[in-house]
């Protein structure tokens, strides 16, 4: 054998869905790695609750175990890769790793969104390296490009579709007319939603990952806590249909745009992020992203747009994630692991979210009396909100649905509109309103 040929030892911690992917992958394509790389990857020890699952994923009986403890302290292993999610016992599978002197491939964003920092810092403290390519968005590899090949760019937004299980509900109520309620069951029969949820569509998982990327675009700690999340819980198929008669699809949107004020030269950039339901333009390309698939829109100064696309979640999609980071350890590729030299990130400058500037789709259901419209338009005009579009419908017996696009204005002024409206008896129920993506 060729006497670059290094061997490298994996841990594995969890074998459900994607660790079983894992496991599968590093067996199957052993030769492949061994031929292109040099590099004889090996599946040391692999921990699961049962070992039922082990033997599913084809695991050896002598490298099974139950207790995490035995793979992070294992003087054999080189590199654990945790896949078993939440915060406990992972932050200690994390530490105790570190401490231990192995590197660490996780998908854990949830984990890191949160507490990422912290682990970055101990990581950076114990030389080791910390990759995370399959925590947002599965198969596709804007992590790394991120980190990497568009580190010569200042990124000025980034915008996508961050979420299998929302953007699969969202495309069966668009394409076929489907209700919210009948979509989610639909997602959970066919293994695209958990049995709870409440990360998926309200928003939350969506906001983890535009938490990480945040952090490889703009070198800076924007603290989920402080992101405004909004989810589709709820979506009418109403709604999904009247955005398709103005000529755009309703979708769950990650953003983070930069902010530069008018005559400002400090080279400070403030961020305005979220995650929200948006009207998006049919003819743009993250409109056309169906059923789970992920994407990304980047800008940067230097490359322009580019267009990331791709299988959100699953076995392999995921799986191969995990092993292009393991490959890239084993390589001694030993990037900073936040993207920046210090891990020690600062805090966002952020654009509060009653700042953001946005056109507006609103629906109103009111009575269907003369001067409803006049009055309506009055309260708009009162906070500086003009109409561009208006549409009405037949009376459905909840009132008239009134539907219109607003000219760019405020969400302060957005909001403040439509609860004047309310608060004066104009409405049967409160407005429904999306921002509109341009």
């Amino acid at each position: 054998m060729s006497e670059s040929l290094r061997t490298v030892n994996v841990g594995l911690i969890g074998l459900g869905t994607v660790g079983g992917g894992v496991a599968r992958l590093i067996k199957s394509h052993h030769d492949e790695y061994l031929a292109a790389y040099g590099i004889d990857l090996k599946l040391t020890r692999a921990c699961a609750l049962a070992w039922e699952q082990a033997e599913a994923a084809g695991i050896e009986r002598e490298a099974f175990t139950s207790d995490w403890h035995d793979v992070v302290t294992d003087p054999a292993v080189d590199i654990v890769v945790e896949l078993i999610g939440g915060e406990h016992p992972t932050t200690e599978i994390f530490t105790t790793a570190f401490e231990n002197g192995k590197h660490v491939v996780s998908a854990n964003k949830a984990l890191l969104a949160e507490e990422g920092l912290a682990l970055f810092q101990k990581a950076a403290s114990k030389g080791r390296i910390l990759r995370y390519e399959a925590s947002v968005a599965g198969a596709v590899p804007v992590v790394e490009a991120l980190r990497t090949s568009l580190a010569g760019n200042r990124i000025s937004s980034l915008m996508g579709i961050l979420n299998g299980t929302s953007n699969y509900i969202l495309s069966e109520m668009t394409s076929n007319g489907l209700d919210f309620d009948v979509a989610l069951k639909q997602a959970q029969q066919l293994g695209y939603a958990e049995a709870d949820p409440t990360l998926d569509i309200d928003g939350h998982d969506a906001a983890h990952k535009l938490t990480l990327l945040i952090r490889l675009a703009y070198g800076v700690n924007y603290p989920y806590t402080a992101m405004p999340v909004r989810g589709i819980r709820g979506m009418s198929s109403l709604d999904i249909a009247l955005a398709r008669e103005f000529g755009y699809r309703i979708k769950l949107i990650a953003q983070v745009r930069e902010r530069r004020e008018p005559g400002q030269d400090d080279g400070k950039v403030r961020l305005e992020a979220g995650v929200f339901p948006a009207l998006v333009p049919y003819t743009v390309l993250l409109a056309r992203v169906g059923g789970v698939y992920n994407a990304v829109r980047v800008s940067g100064n230097a490359c322009g747009s580019l267009f990331f696309h791709g299988r959100g979640a699953g076995d392999l999609p995921t799986a191969g994630a995990v092993l292009a980071d393991l490959m890239a350890v084993a390589r001694d590729e030993n990037p900073h692991n936040t993207g920046y030299a210090c891990d020690d990130l600062p805090r966002a400058s952020i654009v509060p979210p009653a700042e953001w500037r946005s056109r507006y789709y609103v629906r109103v259901m009111v009575e269907d009396e003369p001067g409803v419209l006049r009055d309506l338009a009055g309260c708009m005009a009162d906070q500086g909100v003009s109409m561009a579009q208006v549409i009405q419908r037949t009376d459905e017996g909840k009132g008239v649905p009134l539907v219109f696009m607003t000219h760019e204005t405020t969400e302060e002024a957005m909001s403040t509109a439509l609860q004047r409206t309310l608060d004066t008896g104009m409405l049967r129920q409160p407005a429904v309103y999306f921002r509109v993506l341009d």
